[in-house]
């Protein structure tokens, strides 16, 4: 029975990849994808912020909060992976820019695939690395806005379908890690894992906030992305002589209170953004 929930588990995974990424490209229009990041700004300030304060925050974290040696590794490596790719349900559930955070999560896979194999066996002596895989993300957004281009009512036709399909599957995804690894979350109650996992996603996104201020038209999706770490990466560096059960256990331990904090942040930007009529929930002040 085991076995059978783990495989759904990782069915899901691919079924939201897939539908999600396949849905945005159906969405987005090339020219919409890249538009955003033609401001030099933004591209560098979105890299500083993924690949400078969110592993610096990641280190005065393990510093001020002792914890096991796994989960300081854990928190190394989702520190290293950014661009998250449920970012664009964050956006959409958050009101905001899709095509900003369709654009901003390619951004960040691709830096991601860069930072990783140099930083991480800095910051984790004796660490190796792999590298993640780009193609299920990036080869279903293309083929969208393909279709897009091609068939546009047809498109319009197949999107609330995928909707639905990539909620149905986020939501069973969300269940399963929960339920398959209910003893490793357990396993970690007192040990300050989950306190330092709130944090530290509650620390990116308003650090983030925080240091956006000047750039009200992309703040709130700025502090999404930072804020969602990409935890389908995190584990890809797993080649090293020290992955083990544990640090896998906490990886799955932090992405679930990373996917229940990221969601909760996409909900204030959207209650902010109701609140303010006629305004995104990326361009509040």
């Amino acid at each position: 029975m085991v076995n059978l929930l783990e495989f759904i588990q990782k069915l899901s995974v691919l079924v939201f990849l897939l539908s999600s990424m396949f849905g945005a490209g159906l969405s987005l229009t090339l020219g919409g994808l890249a538009a955003p990041l033609s401001s030099v700004r933004l591209v560098l300030f979105a890299l500083l912020l993924n690949f400078v304060f969110a592993p610096g925050l990641a280190w005065l974290l393990t510093v001020v909060i002792p914890l096991q040696r796994e989960h300081a590794i854990a928190t190394f490596l989702l520190a290293g992976a950014a661009g998250a790719p449920f970012l664009p349900k964050l956006a959409e559930s958050a009101r905001g820019d899709m095509a900003l955070a369709v654009a901003l999560m390619a951004l960040l896979i691709c830096g991601t695939i860069v930072f990783m194999p140099l930083a991480l066996p800095v910051m984790i002596p004796g660490w190796t690395i792999a590298r993640p895989r780009l193609l299920l993300i990036l080869l279903p957004l293309v083929l969208g806005m393909l279709v897009k281009r091609q068939a546009a009512s047809f498109a319009a036709r197949l999107l609330p379908f995928l909707a639905i399909l990539s909620n149905g599957s986020l939501l069973l995804l969300f269940v399963l890690l929960i339920a398959l690894n209910a003893p490793a979350l357990l396993g970690v109650v007192g040990s300050g894992a989950i306190l330092a996992a709130i944090l530290y996603v509650l620390g990116l996104f308003v650090g983030t906030w925080i240091l956006s201020a000047s750039m009200p038209q992309a703040r709130g999706v700025l502090a999404l992305a930072t804020a969602a770490r990409n935890f389908g990466a995190a584990p890809a560096p797993a080649a090293g002589a020290l992955a083990d059960r544990r640090t896998n256990a906490a990886l799955i331990v932090k992405a679930v209170v990373g996917l229940i904090v990221s969601f909760i942040a996409a909900g204030w930007l959207r209650r902010r953004a109701v609140q303010l009529p006629g305004n995104s929930a990326f361009v509040v002040n």
